[in-house]
């Protein structure tokens, strides 16, 4: 039993003891073998030394074993510093960076249209297809030989300086290598006596493959038929590929010397012909080029062939008249056939929301249409205005009915015209309905989809046999909103010099040493470009004593003060005599010392300017555009505001610090050539009835007379100061009360007021 317990403890360490056995020998063994390796020449006990090779002396292998006089060797080390050289950097490379993402990933427009017109025929020919197709086209360049006197209004013209056709083709193809070559894929030539269907041209290119090398239009034999290959006859325009135009450019030089043709359309086609060996074509992989010659004098509404209605170009064409015909008649077809993609479409979401989970449920009406807006609140329900068709009981007013009329009428009587269209449609043969009178109508303004119309009609039904009879139908109603669309404005800058105008009467004296403060700190000492200008205004007995007592004396002395402390401002001023304060007459006399292209800001001297307004105004006032009436924010009576409380410095915009008072109309910024303009329109009406000076002011002269835009909006960064503003009932009945309703809401807030009533009626009853 022992000897075989030791065994089996034997069989268990055995393999562990001879593995730790072996290691020891082997590193042993490695000792002694590294040692001879290492200095093979030096004898035993001396320590390995380097030489002159820059490294350390005295130091050991780490598997070396060290003699006796290691010690001394160690003794004699010393360190050695070895200089820190920093590495230059190189100049990094200036990365070029495009300035368009799209041309730094290559990206092209598709479609490049030139037309070739001539000096006899652009204002004529060229105008007409600049009208029917620009507007569908991102790029149409005219190209002609000499430039005619006057050139028409919005359309790009490049000139060659010579009248041979050859040349100028060769010019055109050379300007579009050297500007437009690397931003289209598709290059589409036509002359101006052809009509191009721009729609059905972008259609075409859309479905073509970009690298593809592609000479397309309608074939034509080459004159004579001495030449094999067919080119693209011009009169219906043809379309070149970028890449067919790449393979061309090497050798655009050697056609212009060698080719001799007389028809720049065959030229061109000669020298594609030759140097890349492709040939027109009318046809390419599924794809047509429709055209259509039109015969003399022919009236496009009574032409009724397939190939006139499919057909991208339409050539000759002989008068700018005969163009409009034409794109009046593809217009109307391609509307029709909107039309009736539309129904389709709608078609479709109804087979489709029948297998949906709410059935039929599932398709909103007007199919298509975005739902209606659902309010989250009380407070975002949206409220639903009653009218008939003579009055409305939503007046801006307030008013709780007044007549209807304006658009507000033209809009009633069409959508009613339009229930009755859409009834008919419905329900004619069979029976045939005639409005008798509108009974109730409801409508609202939906921003998600537009204005809605319920509408109660009392109609005549009369059947096929010609018996009627009186029923009510109601009826439901959506104009939807339409496609946004950005609408080119006329470029402004914000360094245009502004004249502000602050009309001054005697009530108005106390406010000026805080409007001068303000305004110096936010433009004398800012440098604003712009000029202040107080108009003083006397009544007729204040005149006559101007010498002995002059109510403004006071106002001009600080101004002299201001101009002393800022040498480089000069603050002008204006007196004018009257019996009734008037925008209108004050602006004839200011209008007339100014010139043409001043912008003028009028404001009142309790109004805080500053920068940030100014370059709005800049912004928002359009030369023979637009006019800017801002909306300012009107502060509280700060007695009313802060009851028993302390004023604070600034305020902010808050409802209990003050309202935005669309009631005024005072503050407006505009050009004086807009206002001469509009003056002069108001000549006839003056002369039948001259109080119409006294009792119109600005906003609705230009309103009634300007034919302008008058942009009204709310603007933050003009604010004014509480003062209670003395209404002249001498002005027209709406704009005296505009001043009372303002005097009134600029007290203070409903809380407020309720506030100190409630405190006072407290006061009373203790």
């Amino acid at each position: 039993m022992r000897f075989s317990l030791l065994i089996s403890v034997l069989r268990s360490l055995g393999p562990v003891v001879i593995g730790i056995s072996l290691g020891f020998t082997l590193s042993l063994l490695s000792v002694s073998w590294s040692e001879d390796a290492c200095s093979p020449n030096s004898k035993e006990g001396e320590a390995v030394s380097l030489g002159k090779d820059g490294l350390l002396k005295g130091a050991r292998k780490p598997n070396s074993i060290s003699a006796v006089n290691d010690v001394t060797s160690e003794e004699d080390f010393q360190p050695r510093i070895v200089p820190y050289k920093q590495i230059q950097p190189s100049a990094p490379k200036k990365v070029f960076r495009a300035k368009y993402i799209s041309t730094e990933l290559g990206m092209r427009e598709r479609l490049f249209v030139g037309v070739m017109t001539s000096k006899n025929t652009i204002n004529t020919l060229g105008v007409a297809v600049n009208r029917t197709i620009s507007h569908h086209l991102d790029a149409v360049i005219f190209f002609t030989g000499s430039r005619s006197r006057k050139i028409p209004h919005g359309m790009f013209v490049v000139s060659h300086g010579d009248e041979r056709l050859i040349w100028n083709m060769f010019q055109t193809i050379k300007y579009i290598f050297d500007h437009y070559i690397n931003e289209y894929d598709w290059f589409y030539f036509v002359q101006d006596d052809a009509y191009t269907e721009a729609d059905r041209i972008k259609a075409l290119v859309e479905h073509l493959s970009m690298d593809r090398e592609l000479y397309m239009g309608r074939p034509e034999e080459f004159i004579g038929g001495v030449m094999e290959g067919r080119y693209c006859y011009g009169g219906f325009g043809y379309l070149l590929s970028r890449s067919l135009l790449l393979r061309l450019q090497p050798f655009l030089e050697n056609c212009r010397n060698d080719i001799l043709s007389a028809r720049p359309d065959e030229w061109l086609g000669r020298c594609i012909i030759d140097y890349t060996s492709i040939n027109c074509v009318g046809e390419y992989e599924g794809l047509h080029y429709h055209h259509y010659e039109l015969a003399k004098n022919s009236d496009p509404s009574k032409e009724q062939s397939e190939e006139f209605k499919k057909a991208l170009t339409v050539h000759p064409v002989s008068d700018p008249e005969q163009m409009y015909r034409l794109h009046r008649f593809f217009t109307e077809i391609e509307l029709q056939k909107t039309y009736d993609e539309i129904a389709k479409l709608q078609a479709e979401i109804k087979n489709v929301s029948v297998v949906a989970f709410e059935g039929n449920r599932s398709a909103q009406w007007p199919v298509g249409i975005n739902p209606p807006f659902e309010p989250k609140s009380r407070f975002e329900v949206l409220k639903w205005e009653y009218f008939t068709e003579e009055e409305i009981y939503s007046c801006i007013d307030g008013s709780p009915k007044c007549e209807l009329r304006g658009i507000d009428r033209m809009d009633v009587a069409d959508v009613i015209d339009t229930a009755i269209g859409e009834l008919n449609k419905k329900y004619m043969p069979t029976i045939h309905l005639k409005k008798q009178q509108l009974i109730n109508g409801y409508r609202r303004f939906d921003p998600i989809r537009g204005m809605e119309y319920t509408l109660d009609l009392q109609l005549e039904a009369v059947n096929q046999k010609g018996h009627s009879r009186s029923i009510t139908k109601r009826v439901h109603l959506v104009r939807p909103l339409s496609q946004i669309e950005i609408i080119p404005m006329p470029y402004v800058t914000e360094a245009t010099r502004v004249h502000i105008i602050i009309p001054l009467t005697l009530q108005d004296r106390s406010y000026v040493d805080h409007f001068l403060e303000v305004f110096a700190s936010n433009a004398f000492e800012t440098s604003e470009n712009a000029i202040l200008t107080f108009l003083f205004i006397y009544d007729p007995v204040e005149a006559q004593q101007v010498s002995q007592n002059d109510i403004f004396a006071s106002v001009k002395s600080h101004i002299t003060v201001y101009e002393r402390k800022y040498p480089a401002v000069k603050i002008p001023w204006i007196s004018v005599k009257t019996e009734t304060p008037s925008q209108i007459k004050f602006m004839d006399i200011i209008s007339k010392k100014h010139p043409v292209d001043t912008l003028f800001f009028l404001a009142e001297v309790n109004t805080n300017i500053n920068s940030e307004f100014l370059n709005r105004c800049r912004m928002n006032a359009i030369n023979n555009w637009q006019v800017f009436f801002p909306i300012h924010f009107q502060e509280f009576n700060p007695d009313v505001a802060y009851h028993n409380q302390p004023h604070p410095d600034t305020l902010d915009l808050v409802k209990d610090a003050g309202l935005f008072d669309r009631r005024s109309f005072d503050e407006t910024c505009f050009y004086n050539s807009d206002y001469m303009t509009t003056r002069s329109r108001m000549v006839a009406d003056v002369q039948e009835n001259e109080e119409i000076l006294e009792n119109m002011d600005i906003y609705e002269m230009f309103v009634k007379y300007s034919g302008l835009h008058v942009f009204r909006a709310i603007e933050p960064a003009l604010r004014q100061q509480y003062r209670y503003e003395v209404c002249n009932p001498r002005l027209s009945e709406d704009i005296y009360h505009r001043c009372v309703q303002s005097n009134l809401e600029s007290i203070g807030s409903r809380s407020q007021l309720a506030m100190l009533l409630f405190e006072q009626e407290h006061g009373n009853s203790t």
